[in-house]
């Protein structure tokens, strides 16, 4: 699983006109699933998001997680972020898995997500056309793959 992790003020889903979901101060996580992904790579991920520590503390220093400060989530699933650029211009996809075996995944993330944070998520809508905003907090953008955890 690759995750793209922005702190954010506030972050949207709109698909076909409307809203979807929408957080307030919290984070937004676009998320990509590969093939050889399991229930491990989801309980680590969602570990790892829930404990980050990119908030604020009293001093002004990044030592709290979304779940310290009551933050919110918003889970976004982004085949793209797995991508293979090396051969021309045009990105392969082939790495990204197909719907049957990535629903699964998404849907096992957003419950674990949920537990692990203490309360619900917002989410998009797994293989849909959908328009993503929000305001980067800071900005804070972390990149975690769990395939490569440094």
């Amino acid at each position: 699983m690759r995750a793209v992790i922005q702190r954010v003020t506030h972050a949207s889903v709109v698909i076909g006109g409307k809203e979807k979901s929408a957080i307030g101060q919290g984070l937004l996580v676009l998320l990509g699933i590969e093939d050889a992904d399991a229930q491990e790579d989801v309980d680590w991920l969602s570990n790892k998001i829930v404990n980050l520590r990119v908030f604020a503390d009293e001093a002004g220093v990044m030592n709290r997680s979304v779940k310290e400060v009551n933050g919110e989530v918003l889970l976004v699933s982004q085949f793209t972020l797995h991508a293979a650029t090396k051969k021309g211009n045009r990105p392969s996809y082939l790495r990204a898995s197909k719907p049957e075996i990535a629903i699964p995944l998404y849907e096992k993330t957003i419950a674990r997500l949920e537990a692990d944070l203490g309360k619900a998520i917002g989410t998009g809508t797994f293989g849909s056309d959908m328009q993503v905003s929000l305001l980067n907090d800071g900005p804070v953008t972390i990149i975690i793959d769990t395939k490569n955890k440094e």
